[in-house]
């Protein structure tokens, strides 16, 4: 099966709680190439790949994590796939 990407974008009280870090750890469950990294506007991204279901479970992990209580909004865009994407990365 073809693997997808997403980018997605949290708001919310979502920096400075350690929110990256845990979504690095999530990903480390899963089959997921990517990376996630604070916005100025105080929010987080994330560029997620993996087959369309691991990439469901991804999310959905975060959704169901510590970090759900944390998010107030979560916005998915559908993206072109990544030439070269190798693991989970936090970017600054």
């Amino acid at each position: 099966m073809a693997e997808r990407t997403v980018l997605v974008r949290y708001s919310g009280d979502v920096q400075g709680v350690g929110f990256r870090a845990t979504v690095r750890c999530i990903a480390g469950g899963f089959n997921i190439k990517g990376w996630v990294k604070n916005d100025s506007d105080g929010s987080v991204s994330m560029i997620a790949t993996a087959d369309p279901k691991e990439l469901d479970a991804f999310l959905k992990a975060i959704r169901d994590s510590r970090l759900g209580n944390m998010i107030e909004r979560e916005e998915i865009e559908p993206q072109p796939s990544p030439a070269h994407a190798i693991g989970f990365d936090i970017r600054r």
